[in-house]
C-alpha cells in the first residue's frame, strides 16, 4: 500500500546552516543539492541558507557547536560521507561524528538534521546521495525543519526560574 504524501513543514523565515564535509565531495555534493532543494521547497529564502565547509565528518560537531552557540541559525543540517575502508578508521569517525552531533543538539537545543552517510561502499553512498527519493540530504533538511517546529511547540509555556 502506498503511503499518502506528507505535508512539508513550513520553513519560511528560518535561517538554516548547512555544514558540508569536504571529504568525498562527489557524494556530499549530491547530499547538498538534496538539502538545498528541500529547504527551498519548504519556503526557506535562498539568502537565509548558509553553507560552510569543514575538512571532514569528524570536524562537523565542532562547527555545529560554534554555529548553535552563535544564535545566528534556527537549524543545522550536517552532511558528510564516511565509507568503510580496510581499517577500523571508518568506525571511529562515523561514531564520533554521530555522537558529537547528537551531543551538540542535546546540549544546545539546536534542531539538527543528520545527513552523514555511514556506508560500506561508494556505490551505497552514491545511491543515497542521488537526486530524487531516498536522498539523505533531503531527509536531513526535512528533519531539521520539522524539529524547529517541535522544539518551538514544546518550549511554549515553559516556566521561567
Amino acid at each position: 500500500m502506498k503511503e499518502p504524501p506528507q505535508k512539508l513543514p513550513d520553513a519560511r523565515g528560518l535561517r538554516v546552516l548547512i555544514l558540508r564535509s569536504a571529504f568525498n565531495p562527489r557524494i556530499v555534493d549530491g547530499l547538498l543539492a538534496g538539502a538545498r532543494s528541500a529547504l527551498v521547497s519548504m519556503g526557506v529564502a535562498k539568502p537565509a541558507v548558509t553553507v560552510e565547509e569543514v575538512p571532514g565528518a569528524f570536524e562537523l560537531p565542532v562547527a555545529a557547536r560554534a554555529a548553535a552557540e552563535s544564535g545566528r541559525f534556527d537549524a543545522i543540517v550536517a552532511l558528510g560521507a564516511v565509507i568503510r575502508g580496510e581499517t577500523d578508521h571508518y568506525e571511529h569517525i562515523a561514531r564520533e561524528a554521530a555522537a558529537g552531533l547528537a551531543a551538540v543538539a542535546r546540549e544546545t537545543g539546536m534542531p539538527m538534521g543528520f545527513g552523514v552517510l555511514t556506508v560500506a561502499s561508494e556505490a551505497q553512498a552514491l545511491a543515497r546521495s542521488a537526486s530524487g527519493p531516498g536522498n539523505k540530504g533531503t531527509e536531513a533538511a526535512l528533519a531539521a525543519v520539522a524539529m524547529v517546529h517541535v522544539v518551538r511547540r514544546l518550549g511554549k509555556g515553559r516556566r521561567r526560574r
